[in-house]
Parts: C-alpha cells; sequence; structure tokens
C-alpha cells in the first residue's frame, strides 16, 4: 500500500514538473509581415519658469540658551525629592504630600517646563538589581504626578540605582537619604 502511494506520489510530481516546464511559443506566421510601430511626439516649446523662494530653515536654539531657561525654570520653583523605604518603590504618604506640591508648582509656576525624575538607591543589592529598583521608584513618581495632571510627555525617567549617592555612608541613616527619586528641569 505504501510503495502505491509513494508512486502516485511521484508520477503526480512528475507530471506537475513536465507541465509547468513546458514553455509555450509565439509564433508568427512567415506571411504576416512584423510592423513596429513609433509615436513621434511634438515637441513643446520650453517655458521659464521663476525658482521659488524657500524659507530659510530657523537655526536651532544653541545649549547655552537651553540651558539659561532651564537654569531660570529651576531658580522659579524647587521640586522635592521623596524618599522610599527600603526595597520598594510604592509612594509612602509623604511622597504623595511632596508630589502634590511639585505637581501644583510644575502646573502653576513652569507650565511649559519638561522635567526629568531620577531614581536612586541605596549601596545594598547588586547593580542590576538597584538600577530596575531606581527604574521602578521614577517611574511609580512619574505616573504619580500624571495623575495630578502634569502631561506625560513633559516627563522623562531615568535610573541610577546606587551610582549617585546624596550621602556617604553605611548605615541605615545615610541610606535612608538615598533611598529617593529627585527632580531635574530640562527645558
Amino acid at each position: 500500500m505504501r510503495n502505491g502511494l509513494k508512486g502516485m506520489v511521484v508520477a503526480l510530481g512528475m507530471v506537475a514538473l513536465m507541465a509547468s516546464g513546458c514553455a509555450k511559443e509565439e509564433v508568427v506566421k512567415k506571411d504576416e509581415p512584423v510592423v513596429q510601430q513609433q509615436t513621434v511626439k511634438a515637441q513643446e516649446p520650453v517655458r521659464q519658469v521663476e525658482p521659488v523662494k524657500q524659507p530659510e530653515p530657523q537655526p536651532e536654539p544653541p545649549k547655552q540658551e537651553q540651558t539659561a531657561t532651564a537654569a531660570k525654570a529651576s531658580e522659579a520653583v524647587v521640586l522635592e525629592a521623596v524618599y522610599f523605604d527600603f526595597d520598594k518603590s510604592d509612594l509612602r504618604q509623604d511622597a504623595r504630600d511632596a508630589l502634590s506640591k511639585n505637581a501644583e508648582a510644575l502646573l502653576k509656576k513652569v507650565a511649559d517646563a519638561k522635567i526629568k525624575i531620577e531614581g536612586h538607591c541605596d549601596e545594598r543589592g547588586s547593580d542590576e538589581y538597584n538600577l530596575a529598583l531606581g527604574d521602578r521608584r521614577a517611574k511609580s513618581v512619574a505616573k504619580y504626578l500624571i495623575t495630578l495632571g502634569v502631561a506625560a510627555d513633559r516627563i522623562e525617567t531615568i535610573s541610577y540605582g546606587k551610582e549617585k549617592p546624596a550621602v556617604d555612608g553605611h548605615d541605615e541613616a545615610a541610606w535612608s537619604k538615598n533611598r529617593r527619586a529627585e527632580f531635574v528641569i530640562i527645558k
């Protein structure tokens, strides 16, 4: 039974190859002349067109102006850092209160400013773990600010993990100051 089925499949394959492999030739009868048609276009007179004046591109403001704008915004408002419990990224009540003040300042005093939220951790834990925890902290703060009315396109987040401690030290007093999210006005 199997040999018969294999033979039938091979035979069908051969028929398919032969049918698709044969090309059909176009035959021109010898008694019919082959005529090639050519079309000739009449030339139109060439018109001269005046070039369109393109508006000159506006140069991008120098970095100094952007830095000066950010510095003016930073002087106009001070955004409080928020602090976290050990190994946590959820917001405590004191952090929510500080963020409410920050959101009010962002909405009223510097309504067009963009901010960067920096997530930080204490020295305990691996580099990878602390970078991920710092990222969760920064995003937790950003999410809360958005619920308070700050536009999401005004917020950037970054994690520094344990790379930028606020306080040097190897005890709970130092660690509690390093578990934080800080704000930088960037524009």
